[in-house]
C-alpha cells in the first residue's frame, strides 16, 4: 500500500480540495526533483538513463500517476544537468481529479518555470 492511500495520511488533508491537494503534490514533487537532480553530470550518452532514472524516482512521491522526463541540449561532452534543460510533465491524481503540471525553460524569462497546465476532473 502506497503512504498517500493510508487513512493516516489522508486526514493530513482534509482541509484542502482535490485541485489544492493536487497542485501541493505536484508542487513538492517538482521542487523536489529540480533541487535533487540539477548538478548531476550528464551527456548525450547517458542522457536517457538520467531521464528514465528521475522518472522512477519521482513516481516514489505520494500521488504520482504519470511523468515524463526529457533532458535538452545535451553534447557528446559532459556537463553538468541545469534547470534550462529540463523539460518535465507531470500529471499528479487525487480521486477523479488529475492535475497536469509542467517545468520547462521559458526563454523569455530566462527561467525553469513550474506551472500548472490544466485539469481533468
Amino acid at each position: 500500500m502506497r503512504v498517500e492511500e493510508t487513512e493516516v495520511f489522508k486526514k493530513y488533508f482534509k482541509n484542502l480540495t482535490d485541485r489544492e491537494r493536487a497542485v501541493f503534490e505536484g508542487g513538492i514533487t517538482l521542487g523536489a526533483l529540480f533541487h535533487q537532480f540539477v548538478g548531476t553530470p550528464v551527456s548525450k550518452y547517458n542522457k536517457e538513463s538520467l531521464e528514465r532514472a528521475i522518472e522512477e524516482a519521482m513516481k516514489n512521491q505520494p500521488c504520482v500517476y504519470d511523468i515524463k522526463v526529457k533532458i535538452r541540449n545535451v553534447g557528446e561532452k559532459y556537463v553538468s544537468l541545469d534547470g534550462k534543460m529540463l523539460d518535465v510533465d507531470l500529471k499528479i491524481k487525487i480521486n477523479k481529479t488529475v492535475a497536469h503540471l509542467k517545468l520547462e525553460y521559458i526563454p523569455e524569462i530566462d527561467y525553469p518555470l513550474m506551472y500548472v497546465k490544466k485539469f481533468e476532473e
